[in-house]
């Protein structure tokens, strides 16, 4: 990594893993693309009681525990971002979108303005919501002014996955994630960061 390596904060939630594990595959292709990398998860906002209720939950969020929990000063930090919520009736993640409602002051002066934006998803089913829920986390980020960067249909690594021109969406089974879907999640991070890197200059 060079000193002029561009800034990435990769921002998940994840609930029972696939969204820590689809993160971690970002997070780590981004840093082999050369950039700055924040791997960082929102906070748990559910009640402790309902999270301690399901075994996988509590197991997933013990897992998490040595990830930083994302601030607004991550985000005035970064150049770029890849967000990565689970599709809740087709939208992001409540814990998501209270930490998107932190951000008002960032945005208010302008602070989130000109960072590329890209987003990646899951769900239960392939036709569980991941598009919308895609969708509407870049409407959010049109508000703030980032510059969206989706995949697209770029490149043929997002044919083989089965995947959008929205952004990664992985079908949650549990199983984990097929080498096709690591493929597309570490194609966008990596055009990511070059998207970054051309904009910033």
């Amino acid at each position: 990594m060079t000193q002029n390596a561009v800034k990435i904060a990769v921002v998940f939630y994840s609930t029972y893993g696939t969204g820590l594990a689809m993160a971690r595959e970002a997070a780590e292709a981004a840093r082999e693309a050369g950039a700055e990398v924040r791997l960082v998860r929102v906070a748990e906002t559910a009640p402790e009681a309902v999270v301690n209720g399901q075994e996988a939950w509590k197991a997933n969020l013990d897992a998490m525990q040595d990830i930083p929990v994302a601030t607004p000063a991550d985000m005035e930090w970064a150049d770029g971002y890849i967000f990565s919520s689970p599709t809740r009736f087709g939208g992001a993640a409540s814990q998501m979108r209270a930490f998107i409602d932190t951000l008002g002051g960032l945005w208010a002066s302008g602070k989130l303005t000109n960072k590329t934006f890209s987003a990646m998803t899951s769900a239960q089913n392939p036709n569980g919501g991941q598009e919308t829920t895609l969708q509407t986390l870049y409407f959010t980020a049109m508000h703030w002014g980032a510059v969206l960067t989706p995949p697209g249909y770029s490149d043929q690594v997002l044919f083989a996955s089965g995947g959008n021109p929205y952004g990664a969406s992985v079908t949650a089974n549990g199983q984990p994630m097929s080498d096709a879907d690591k493929a597309s999640i570490r194609y966008q991070a990596q055009r990511q960061v070059e998207l970054t890197q051309k904009l910033r200059g």
